[in-house]
């Protein structure tokens, strides 16, 4: 058995959501004048910023925008939840209008985006019988996609969300699934305290989010997923770590590695470029390995698996 620990890198590799360094790529597709007008004011924010600061990463800007007006902190998180939705958002004409919604957990139309099908693939059939329990440091909703109410939960079991069913029936969707997921930087399918049945608060932007940068402040919310990842690693003795890279304005939640798993004798970093030297300081004392992301890796990912610990 193995913690799946996932983090940008994984979805980009799955289905082509930026990274930090490429977020504010402004690939959005504006719905209205007030839409059109949001992106404007975080397109000259972020352009003024890079002029006066040429060779600073995104993190950094992202902290200067949280430390400004209120309005341009509401905005940038606004635009990073918004530009996350995407490739998820559904829009069909209904009742004389154009409607759109960012898709439900069990909606069918759900697997007709990109990495939806690639992301289930691994989770149930590279991953299957040898997943413990999940940890992500990501607000999409590809886990919750690729696993259906069906295949997961968010640490209790039974849990009702709020909103409808996936069309046409609008029933109530319960998370019936045994497999533990923690969104320990939040959720766009979260608000406050709040589950909803999809994500439509990456179109608002009132999502309970942590924005990507250093000195995190953890709202009260949050805590029982990061008690949940705390429990998972605890109990752990091998961990696959998929597109996390170990960066410093990650230092709450490296900190919390190296705290959490202590019992940890086997770690498997799925990576393009992983960051070795960090992940030993980390996981001091465990024999840790590398591979390149799936398809080149799939026969070793699945040996690694089937290994004895």
């Amino acid at each position: 058995m193995a913690i799946l620990i996932l983090g940008a890198g994984f979805s980009k590799w799955a289905a082509n959501l930026p990274l930090a360094n490429s977020l504010f790529d402004f690939a959005i597709e504006p719905d209205g004048v007030q839409e059109e007008n949001r992106l404007h004011f975080v397109r000259d924010i972020k352009a003024s910023w890079d002029y006066l600061n040429p060779n600073k990463p995104v993190e950094a800007f992202i902290d200067f925008a949280m430390h400004q007006s209120k309005k341009t902190a509401k905005l940038v998180v606004w635009y990073i939840v918004r530009r996350l939705s995407e490739p998820y958002i559904w829009k069909e004409r209904h009742a004389g209008r154009w409607r759109r919604h960012v898709f439900m957990i069990d909606e069918n139309r759900r697997f007709e985006r990109p990495g939806v099908k690639k992301a289930q693939n691994l989770l149930t059939n590279t991953f299957g019988m040898y997943l413990q329990g999940i940890i992500t440091t990501n607000y999409d909703m590809l886990v919750e996609y690729a696993l259906g109410s069906r295949g997961f939960n968010y640490g209790v079991p039974g849990e009702i969300l709020t909103g409808r069913g996936a069309y046409p029936v609008s029933n109530s969707v319960t998370l019936t699934g045994k497999l533990p997921l923690a969104k320990i930087h939040g959720s766009i399918s979260w608000q406050s305290d709040i589950h909803y049945t999809d994500g439509r608060r990456g179109l608002t932007g009132n999502a309970l989010v942590l924005a990507p940068v250093q000195n995190k402040i953890m709202p009260q919310e949050l805590k029982g997923q990061w008690q949940l990842s705390a429990r998972l690693l605890n109990g752990a003795s091998r961990l696959v770590v998929f597109g996390f890279a170990f960066n410093t304005y990650d230092t709450e939640f490296l900190e919390h590695l190296r705290i959490h798993s202590k019992a940890v004798k086997n770690v498997l970093i799925i990576d393009i470029m992983p960051n070795i030297d960090t992940a030993n300081e980390v996981f001091t004392g465990a024999s840790i390995e590398t591979m390149p992301p799936p398809p080149e890796s799939e026969v070793d990912i699945r040996k690694w698996l089937i290994r004895s610990p």
